[in-house]
């Protein structure tokens, strides 16, 4: 609910459950099974991710290779090399690298982002020849491992996919537990979950990422600059909501500039703008480096992805099975990623498209709408768009702004449920950190894109 005097949003009881609906992420697979209860991530250990490689290799956690030397005459042009952080995210921890090796940010490349509160392990890639810094780089909790030259930086989404170990701990012991745990295994293995993109995608402590990201496609920067500094949120720090609050009160500039703290870097970045430039709201927008201002906007079309797959399944219609409308596609032989063959549900080749579900060489997609998508060819998710714009009351062009186009936001295809690859239990113990209730430790491997708490939420909750 939102506080429209106190400009706060307010969670009752500040429950991931009820967050993750102010993103639009609203309904279950397993709801009919019912969840374990129990807790993830009261300890960065019990979440491990290690990304898998396009050529389907796992990484390891523990492999250290021998570097190589760097050779001009083999033409090699990048260090490469397996990056092990703990407890940081991504960004937090190529930029502790930037500013120890004194490089520019954006000479950095990396296939895909990792979940913060973890211990993971993913391939990065810098332009030139670091082999040697990178062997003597010290830096709390990032570890370097596997250096070597290579020829082609790595790219964004360039991974296959990730593969996850996870501890649900602080879970009820029942006389039917272990079979519904294994009910739900068996669920999710053969249908899969909604394919939705998780609370990492908005911010888990300030779910505000996609209103942002609205504000500045319709222009309105006042309102995008006073989401991202003043706005509050119940589920946020004290500290943050203190200072949040009394700049929104006094509207001293200056003041919340000394006193925002400097882990809210691009807070102060757009406060310092406007000292300088009052009511320049745009040019306080853009101090934000394009990156976010891409991330944001993603996050507005995920949050429109994510209400089009509610409202679906709101409206009765079904999570796994094409009706009428439905746009199918063809996923390629390598690795079943989803290609732009696609086919409406509803015409000639309904029969084959059944049969190429069942053996998974097709799914079923929604756009991730952007500048390009022309939602006449997704008859079905056209209607389910619009009448969310209407709900929302914002307009239905807004994706296909200019910015979207300038900032090659074009629009994308993804599947509407994703299917776990290897989802087995390892442990069922008790649990060490909670007397008299149970743990149990999962691993599942998926591919790129789909969030790992997603289907965690299945297990827990389900309701």
């Amino acid at each position: 609910m939102f506080d429209q005097e106190n400009d706060t949003y307010l969670f009752e009881s500040n429950d991931e459950r009820e967050v993750e609906k102010f993103v639009g992420i609203e309904i279950y697979a397993t709801s009919k099974i019912g969840g374990i209860g129990g807790e993830y991530k009261k300890n960065f250990k019990d979440f491990i991710v290690r990304e898998i490689e396009n050529n389907g290799k796992t990484l390891s956690i523990k492999e250290d290779y021998k570097s190589q030397t760097f050779s001009a005459e083999l033409k090699d042009r990048y260090t490469t090399f397996n990056l092990i952080k703990i407890n940081k995210d991504t960004f937090e921890a190529l930029r502790k690298i930037s500013n120890s090796l004194k490089i520019p940010y954006g000479i950095i490349n990396y296939s895909g982002l990792k979940d913060k509160f973890s211990i993971s392990v993913q391939k990065i890639s810098i332009k030139g020849d670091y082999v040697d810094k990178l062997k003597k780089l010290n830096l709390k909790d990032i570890f370097i491992r596997n250096i070597h030259p290579t020829k082609k930086p790595v790219k964004l989404g360039s991974h296959l996919g990730n593969n996850f170990t996870v501890l649900i701990r602080n879970i009820e012991n029942s006389k039917f537990l272990r079979n519904r745990l294994e009910k739900q295994i068996n669920f999710l293995s053969k249908f899969g979950f909604p394919n939705y993109f998780g609370l990492q995608r908005f911010g888990s402590y300030r779910p505000n990422s996609h209103k942002v990201g609205q504000y500045i496609l319709e222009g309105n920067f006042k309102n995008a600059f006073e989401e991202f500094v003043s706005t509050t949120y119940t589920t946020e720090s004290d500290e943050s909501k203190l200072v949040r609050r009394e700049f929104r009160s006094d509207r001293d500039f200056e003041k919340a500039y000394a006193n925002f703290p400097k882990n809210l870097k691009y807070e102060r970045s757009m406060l310092y703008y406007l000292i300088q430039n009052p009511d320049d709201y745009e040019g306080s927008i853009n101090t934000l480096p394009s990156d976010l201002k891409k991330l944001l906007i993603s996050s507005f079309q995920s949050y429109i992805f994510n209400k089009m797959l509610s409202l679906r399944v709101e409206k009765g219609l079904p999570l796994f099975k094409p009706i009428k409308g439905d746009v199918i596609s063809i996923l390629d032989d390598f690795n079943g990623n989803v290609t732009y063959v696609k086919y409406i549900y509803g015409e000639s080749y309904d029969k084959y498209l059944k049969k190429a579900i069942d053996l998974n060489r097709a799914a079923l997609i929604m756009p991730i709408i952007g500048s390009n998508t022309d939602l006449e060819l997704f008859p079905l998710m056209k209607s389910l768009f619009e009448e969310i714009t209407k709900r929302e009351g914002f307009d239905k062009y807004i994706l296909s702004s200019k910015l979207n186009t300038d900032l090659e936001m074009t629009g994308a295809l993804r599947t509407i449920t994703v299917k776990p690859t290897a989802l087995k239990m390892l442990e069922f113990t008790e649990d060490d950190f909670n007397p008299g209730k149970k743990k149990i430790k999962f691993e599942f491997s998926l591919q790129k894109g789909s969030y790992a708490t997603m289907l965690i939420r299945e297990l827990i909750a389900s309701t």
